[in-house]
């Protein structure tokens, strides 16, 4: 609130894939903060959800891998920002897909890259004109993933790589219009990605071929159960809305947010250790036999 008791005006933001984890604590943070949130969800339901908790949001309904729900979307902001444009694109809409390189249908690469590559870039280019009217600022959400990898996540991983170098080449193209664009790198965070991840990992070794699964079936039995356990020992999803809050609201933000300390310590680690010593502390923490068995 104003010192006349008037809700703050910060201008709309637009937050894909609110229907849940970041995107929902996203949406959520920015409403209280004073944005005008538009909320990027894939059902109705979710929508009428979050306005139950945050009554002036603005859900709509978007799929980041269809164009016409995205060309859509960027009209329905158009029409209701007019002249002011957009202050702020969070770009969070994600899947989590994982498996052996080996064996993993190449499919399944299409779809994590359509989700978390190309969804991103269409809804970035569908969105700048709005963006550029408010001087807006983007927020990409990458991973601790995107610059390192962890075995069986070679999808993911490599999605979010591809995100972070499209950041920072799209930060230096529209720095002449003084539009900013930073990159959040979450560690471990408690959503409901890791279980979607978890139900993903048993369909694709479900269709991997017999001999497949007996050279990968003990590496994947462990990492799956691992990776429950670790979602449940994320931080809260507020932590990564505090940091996109400050890419938005900042007079100085940064290109990157590192969050959570096991993010910190990963990329630190990667920088300063031998590769072969991080591949085993990877597979260490995860569970995984150093040496698989001879099959």
């Amino acid at each position: 609130m104003t010192g006349d008791g008037r809700p703050v005006d910060r201008g709309a933001v637009l937050v894909t894939g609110a229907s849940t984890g970041i995107g929902e604590a996203c949406a959520l943070h920015l409403d209280r903060l004073g944005y005008r949130v538009f909320a990027g969800v894939r059902r109705t339901e979710d929508g009428e959800r979050l306005q139950r908790e945050a009554p002036r949001l603005l859900p709509v309904i978007l799929d980041v891998t269809d164009a016409a729900l995205i060309t859509a979307a960027a009209a329905r902001v158009e029409a209701e920002t007019g002249e002011r444009g957009l202050a702020g694109l969070v770009n969070n809409a994600g899947i989590g897909v994982v498996g052996p390189v080996e064996f993993l249908d190449l499919d399944r690469y299409r779809q994590q890259f359509e989700v978390n590559y190309f969804g991103q870039i269409a809804v970035t280019q569908a969105m700048l004109p709005a963006l550029r009217r408010g001087r807006g600022r983007i927020v990409n959400m990458a991973s601790v993933a995107g610059r390192v990898s962890l075995p069986y996540f070679s999808p993911y991983s490599s999605s979010k790589h591809a995100l972070e170098a499209m950041s920072d080449s799209l930060r230096m193209e529209l720095a002449p219009w003084g539009m900013h664009v930073a990159i959040i790198e979450p560690g471990v965070i408690d959503t409901p990605i890791w279980g979607k991840g978890v139900d993903t990992a048993r369909e694709v070794i479900a269709a991997v071929p017999e001999h497949g699964a007996a050279l990968y079936a003990d590496d994947l039995a462990v990492a799956i159960a691992r990776a429950e356990d670790i979602g449940d020992e994320g931080i809260p999803p507020q932590q990564v809305a505090d940091a996109v809050a400050h890419a938005l609201m900042s007079p100085r933000p940064k290109t990157r947010y590192i969050v959570g300390s096991d993010a910190r310590v990963s990329i630190l680690a990667r920088r300063f250790l031998p590769d072969r010593l991080v591949d085993r502390l990877v597979r260490r923490r995860l569970g995984l036999a150093s040496k698989p068995a001879r099959r």
